[in-house]
């Protein structure tokens, strides 16, 4: 393939693939970097392009590895650092501050009960019972798409409950 046709073929896909990597990551930055990395991926392997029959449902294929590789590196980097900063396990941390964490888990349990129903199912599954999408979909007989929407509407509630604001 030569830089013309991959120019030609590839980037006007460019909106497509920022929008889907924006609803997997949820962030701005992340999603360009996400759309960067696959052009970078795309052109590194543009000599064996030339068979593609759907360029665009290719990228997002593509695409949507990428970004669950970075959602897997920040789990991983997020449990790390939460690490590093907790010099101390849970029940040797100060009183005051069992006493906080134990409150805000109790009120946090609270909001959550409080869901409606499909918002508080979607969570338990994703977050206490660490199903992937696919699982979830299976077992609750809701699309992919809806479970995201349904998981994040739980987890902006819970977050303008607990007075927390996304970054």
């Amino acid at each position: 393939m030569t830089s013309e046709e991959f120019r030609r073929i590839w980037l006007p896909l460019s909106d497509s693939f920022y929008r889907t990597a924006y609803y997997i990551l949820e962030s701005e930055a992340d999603a360009k970097d996400a759309v960067q990395d696959l052009y970078v991926k795309l052109w590194n392997s543009k000599d064996s392009l030339d068979g593609i029959l759907k360029p665009q449902t290719y990228g997002i294929s593509v695409l949507r590895n990428l970004c669950l590789d970075r959602l897997r590196h920040r789990k991983v980097a997020r449990t790390e650092s939460m690490d590093e900063g907790m010099p101390v396990a849970s029940d040797e941390a100060p009183p005051d501050r069992r006493m906080i964490e134990k409150d805000t888990l109790g009120k946090l349990k609270d909001l959550i009960e409080k869901l409606p129903d499909k918002q508080r199912t979607v969570l338990k599954l994703r977050v206490f019972e660490e199903m992937d999408y696919d699982k979830i979909a299976e077992v609750t007989k809701l699309s992919e798409v809806n479970l995201r929407v349904l998981l994040s509407a739980a987890r902006k509630t819970l977050r303008n409950s607990l007075g927390y604001e996304k970054n």
